[in-house]
């Protein structure tokens, strides 16, 4: 279904990319000062902003932070598994292209196991990588590897998924959106939806790991402040492993324990599609149902919205262009350049099947699997699901 909103979700990603902005909305330090980051653990100084928080359009272009000599990138990740992944491989390696002294880029996929993220970082850093992005899925267990990284000279920014410790000392920094934030939002979007009262479910991903654990903590804000709210599951996000096909079998397995279930947040808007089919396979009727946004999840909206007319869904963008801050911060580091772009991006709901203004934008030329706000084009996106 094509809307006008179809060509500005396409380019907001892009265009925020391309732009050279040279802005910074916050000055938030993590040693106290002015923000303008001090020593890392080797001793060099920083000339990378630290903690400061920002939009989407604060990313600037990448040619302020390509330096002259010649570099080895490589975007280390905790699991490769899903589209959403898959994306911002993409996107890094579209952006690390742009760079001519970039003469090498590498991808490791550690496929959810702590033990092999731990090895793939050291075998990167014996590799003599100059620079490394790596989404955290081990949590804090992965915070003494890139220690010896950041010892060894190698410039680590973790993004999204966190491994503890300092931005600024234990590696350059962690970029990310505010996930708790992110977390809550969609919670009180759910349960307003949800006229205050009913079981709740908020689905994760991997078992364990830290993204999906800080969203669960806002969602816990949210229903903390609603008393008509039951957390079905209160001890923690349910693991799908971020997948349709885990994410639909758990679904079943939900429905079959609870029965009525009236409202889902998920940290992720394409496995939901599975957990969708689970309650059209069961004969249940639809929850209101918010995550990060996916092409799928739209389109199948609107192939049940007229049915289920209690059936809403709200999103946030998927922001797989932060990968992009990542790697600009890692490079300004890793050539002595100062970078100012965020650390941390504010989100907000740009999908609401309740606001005229923000219908769910579902397009039918792509891949189900596509992310219409993850900066990528149109064409890149269709090469990359072809």
């Amino acid at each position: 279904m094509l809307t006008k909103k179809n060509s500005l979700l396409l380019a907001a990603g892009s265009v925020a990319l391309l732009a050279l902005t040279g802005c910074s909305t916050g000055s938030l330090s993590s040693d106290g000062g002015d923000g303008s980051g001090g020593s890392d653990a080797t001793g060099a100084a920083s000339e990378v902003t630290v903690g400061t928080v920002g939009v989407q359009g604060d990313i600037q272009d990448i040619s302020a932070f390509c330096g002259d000599e010649d570099l080895t990138v490589a975007l280390a990740d905790g699991f490769g598994g899903n589209s959403w992944r898959k994306i911002t491989r993409a996107i890094f390696e579209e952006e690390a292209a742009k760079c001519p002294n970039i003469t090498k880029v590498l991808y490791t996929d550690a496929q959810g196991d702590t033990q092999k993220a731990i090895s793939d970082i050291n075998s990167l850093v014996a590799q003599n990588v100059d620079v490394i992005v790596t989404f955290v899925d081990g949590g804090e267990a992965l915070l003494p590897t890139i220690q010896k990284a950041t010892e060894a000279g190698v410039k680590v920014v973790p993004f999204v998924g966190s491994p503890g410790g300092e931005p600024g000392v234990d590696y350059v920094d962690f970029v990310s959106e505010d996930i708790n934030t992110y977390g809550k939002n969609l919670a009180t979007w759910t349960i307003d939806k949800m006229g205050g009262e009913g079981n709740l479910v908020m689905l994760g991903g991997i078992a364990g790991n830290s993204y999906s654990q800080a969203v669960f903590d806002g969602v816990m804000e949210a229903v903390e402040e609603n008393p008509g709210i039951t957390l079905l599951n209160e001890d923690g996000p349910v693991a799908t492993d971020w997948e349709p096909g885990k994410t639909q079998q758990v679904v079943a397995g939900l429905i079959t324990k609870y029965g009525d279930i009236n409202g889902i947040v998920a940290d992720y808007g394409g496995g939901s599609v599975g957990g969708i089919r689970a309650f059209e396979a069961a004969g249940k009727p639809l929850p209101v149902w918010s995550a990060n946004d996916s092409n799928e999840f739209a389109c199948l909206w609107y192939q049940y919205k007229d049915a289920q007319p209690t059936y809403q869904i709200a999103t946030e963008s998927s922001r797989n262009w932060v990968v992009t801050a990542a790697l600009h911060k890692g490079l300004a580091a890793a050539n002595g350049l100062p970078n100012d772009e965020p650390s941390t991006f504010n989100l907000e709901i740009i999908e609401d099947s309740t606001d005229p203004d923000l219908q769910p934008t579902c397009e039918s030329e792509l891949p189900p699997d596509a992310i219409l706000s993850s900066g990528l084009s149109v064409e890149s996106l269709k090469k990359l699901f072809q």
